[in-house]
């Protein structure tokens, strides 16, 4: 094997590299594992041959004895009750009965009969007049007597009268219970005067043969099952009968209304005239392979059939000997395997010899140019690195002009949304008293006049706020009346929703009532919470904005909620966010300025909304005395 799986080495192999060292060497170890894996699998397979011939070889020994022990038993059962009848044929007293049919004579054969029987392992002993009519029986005390049946029908009658003697299993007609009942004519065939019968059951024997927990089972010439330890087996057969001998067997009431079907036995596999291999399924399983027995039984046409599981035996005789083929095959692989490594290796290491002194030579030249070229790359590097320097730092400069230009944007928005309103109270104001001018009206005028002047204190104050926030700093807050500047609002809003103030409905809260703020930038949260209310009733019957205080321990609530159509959810959860808004010319700033606004006075802003309407809620801390 060593000169078949490993040849000679070729001078030429000394200067095969590393590589295709392992090439070949993955080309040989494929070679070897499937030869090992073909050799492997042909030794299991036949290791599961050997293992189950002996197997089979060791059940058949064991289950001829078994048989053979069972066939003994059987004669035994057999034998003791056969005398039985062979004595009473000729005894005096059964011949008078029958000749005289005494009354006397009779009940005092039915006690005879009934204490042989019961020192016997006979089921049933009784006699039968030449007309066949039971005239006396061991068992006449019982409900179900023989006593008066006719049994002139029964083939052990007929026979015995015929010939003398018979013996003939059947299902009894009375007692519904199988057995093999034995006949014996009492006098000569020209003056005969009855028959003596004896009948035997087997249920003792049956119940023996169920210990061994194997299937064993008696059957007559015609392949019947009579005597067996699976009762649900009895009365059927080893061979399929055509219809018309079932017909005449059932006809005979030999084995009452059974159904005569096959065993559940198929796929049989001869290996000796008395033996094979069947498939068979037992009452509450699965088919299983068995090793079918049969033995014929002295005395009698009946043959027994004896039934081994080889599933375990099998199982663990295979078992065994692909561990003994393992055992002894794995160790000669191995073997081979570590002289195919050994040598591979050896080859391997003087190749990589070889390599080494060549690879050290070529890495020495190598390696100074590879410092010359890494000094040039170092110095490529960083000219690199410094012009990538310069341009982050105009990128820089760059995103910060670009972020102060978006600031100036945001701030530029912001004033002029902030001074939006006041500017266009201011205008209406003006309009309004070049009509009492014209009117004539001075004190209208007057006081228009001293609302615009107001107006443009209050512009001022605003755009001073504005300048605050560009020195990034802010008006200190300070404790703010909350009725007047929830008034101030109203008065703002005025001239822009004039005839439309109506749907306000404001519950102003008590004189007295401070927040923390400053009144110009309250003033603007309630402007544009009101706007944005009135704006969204336009058009709308029965518009209605309501505006309540809910005095807190430490807060003070402001509610403002409208019967408008409500805020979309697409626009609802970024409500607060910049430019965001559902207005044609709206900026989207108002409500991000009015959050600011009291955010910085250490409160919060609430919104709900629904198709039924929106509802925001300012909370702001209570100012204190």
């Amino acid at each position: 094997m060593h000169n078949i799986l490993m040849p000679q080495r070729p001078v030429s192999e000394r200067f095969l590299t590393p590589e295709q060292l392992g090439r070949r060497s993955r080309q040989v170890w494929l070679v070897f594992a499937l030869l090992s894996a073909a050799i492997i699998a042909a030794a299991l397979y036949g290791a599961s041959l050997y293992g189950r011939l002996t197997a089979i070889e060791g059940l058949q020994r064991q289950g001829h004895t078994d048989a053979n022990l069972k066939v003994a038993l059987l004669r035994a059962v057999l034998e003791r009750p056969r005398a039985l009848p062979l004595l009473l044929a000729d005894d005096q007293q059964v011949r008078d009965a029958l000749a005289e049919r005494q009354t006397d004579a009779v009940a005092a054969l039915d006690r005879k009969l009934e204490s042989l029987v019961s020192g016997t392992s006979a089921a049933v002993l009784y006699v039968v007049g030449k007309d066949g009519i039971a005239m006396a029986s061991s068992n006449w005390r019982e409900p179900l007597s023989f006593v008066g049946n006719d049994y002139s029908f029964r083939d052990y009658f007929r026979k015995a009268m015929e010939t003398g003697t018979a013996e003939h299993y059947a299902l009894g007609t009375v007692s519904n219970r199988p057995g093999l009942y034995i006949s014996r004519r009492v006098g000569d065939a020209g003056s005969a005067l009855g028959v003596v019968v004896v009948k035997m059951e087997f249920d003792q024997l049956e119940a023996d043969w169920s210990e061994s927990g194997r299937p064993a089972y008696v059957t007559d010439e015609r392949g019947v099952v009579l005597i067996t330890n699976l009762p649900s087996w009895r009365f059927m057969t080893t061979a399929p009968f055509s219809r018309d001998e079932a017909a005449v067997i059932r006809k005979s009431l030999q084995f009452g209304a059974a159904p005569l079907s096959p065993l559940p036995i198929s796929r049989p596999e001869t290996i000796d005239p008395d033996t094979t291999i069947v498939r068979a399924v037992l009452p509450g399983s699965s088919a299983d392979e068995y090793l079918r027995l049969t033995t014929a039984v002295p005395s009698t046409p009946w043959q027994l059939g004896y039934l081994i599981p080889t599933g375990p035996a099998v199982t663990s005789s295979v078992r065994e000997t692909r561990f003994l083929a393992l055992t002894v095959l794995l160790p000669i692989l191995v073997f081979a395997a570590f002289l195919f490594r050994r040598r591979h290796a050896s080859a391997m290491q003087i190749a990589v010899s070889r390599i080494a002194r060549e690879e050290l030579e070529r890495r020495v030249l190598e390696r100074t140019d590879d410092l010359s070229r890494a000094r040039d790359r170092l110095e490529a590097e960083i000219a690199d690195h410094r012009a990538t320097e310069e341009k982050l730092q105009g990128v820089q400069q760059d995103l910060v002009q670009a972020n102060r230009l978006a600031i100036l944007g945001q701030v530029a928005a912001g004033v002029a949304h902030e001074i939006n309103q006041p500017l266009a109270t201011i205008r209406a104001y003006a309009e309004n008293a070049n009509i009492f001018l014209e009117r004539q009206q001075i004190d209208p005028v007057r006081h228009n006049l001293s609302a615009i002047a107001g107006l443009t204190e209050r512009i001022g104050t605003i755009t001073e706020e504005l300048r605050a926030f560009a020195r990034k700093g802010r008006t200190a807050p300070e404790p703010v009346e909350l009725k007047a500047v929830i008034e101030g609002a109203v008065v703002l809003l005025r001239s822009r929703f004039a005839g439309r103030l109506d749907a306000l409905k404001i519950e102003l809260p008590p004189s007295g009532l401070t927040v923390v703020g400053t009144r110009i930038r309250l003033e603007q949260v309630l402007i544009n919470l009101f706007q944005n209310a009135l704006e969204a009733l336009e058009g709308r019957d029965g518009a209605k904005v309501e505006v309540s205080v809910r005095e807190m321990t430490d807060d003070v609530e402001i509610v403002v909620s409208d019967n408008g159509p409500g805020i979309p959810a697409a626009i609802l959860d970024s409500l607060f966010t910049p430019f965001n808004t559902s207005k044609e010319k709206g900026l989207g700033l108002g409500l991000v300025i009015s959050k600011d606004i009291v955010v910085d006075y250490g409160g919060r802003i609430e919104v709900e909304s629904s198709s039924s309407g929106t509802r925001f809620t300012i909370h702001l801390h209570r100012a204190t005395t």
